[in-house]
């Protein structure tokens, strides 16, 4: 069986926030962090993966949204969740697994390449050491307070720092990957 490779692909603030406390993302979108043409190198890793895997608030905010953000398979972990709207019916699958029984149905079913999204998602699998590569930018905004990307992760990660990258907008994109 071919190996899974786990990805994250996120922004925080400056100071560690994903998210406002509301779940509210407004300041990602900030005009004045907006830079013609340029998506930060999101489209490659879209193009990049088989499927995406959030967790139950993640899925909760995305589906808000106008248009369903996401053109692959989304499988959304949640013990709560009973139900898929229709219109979404063949995009995304419920699953109440643990990050370690989702990698082996996963990779079962011939995927590759998995988008971890969402705070305590990542953190989940960050817990089980299950995260190959972490490419995390950072916003120069302070928010104060908010949800953060990284809580009790458990012992210390070793992580290999790959390519560091800064845009005009005064974003810092660095990518890691599993030491």
């Amino acid at each position: 069986m071919p190996a899974l490779t786990l990805s994250v692909y996120i922004a925080t603030s400056l100071d560690g926030f994903i998210a406002r406390p509301n779940g509210a993302i407004d300041w990602l979108t900030d005009p004045a962090f907006t830079i013609p043409d340029e998506d930060f190198g999101y489209q490659s890793f879209i193009d990049s993966i088989d499927a995406l895997v959030m967790g139950r608030g993640t899925y909760e905010k995305v589906a808000t949204f106008p248009e369903w953000p996401y053109p692959k398979r989304v499988f959304v972990l949640s013990h709560t969740l009973t139900n898929v709207p229709d219109a979404l019916v063949d995009k995304v699958e419920l699953l109440s697994l643990s990050p370690r029984e989702l990698v082996t149905y996963l990779a079962g079913r011939g995927y590759r390449h998995i988008y971890l999204d969402g705070g305590q998602t990542i953190q989940q699998f960050l817990r089980e050491g299950l995260v190959d590569e972490l490419t995390l930018t950072r916003v120069p905004v302070l928010l104060g307070e908010g949800i953060p990307l990284f809580g009790n992760t458990g012992p210390d990660i070793a992580l290999q720092h790959l390519r560091t990258t800064t845009y005009p907008n005064g974003f810092v994109q660095s990518v890691y990957k599993r030491a």
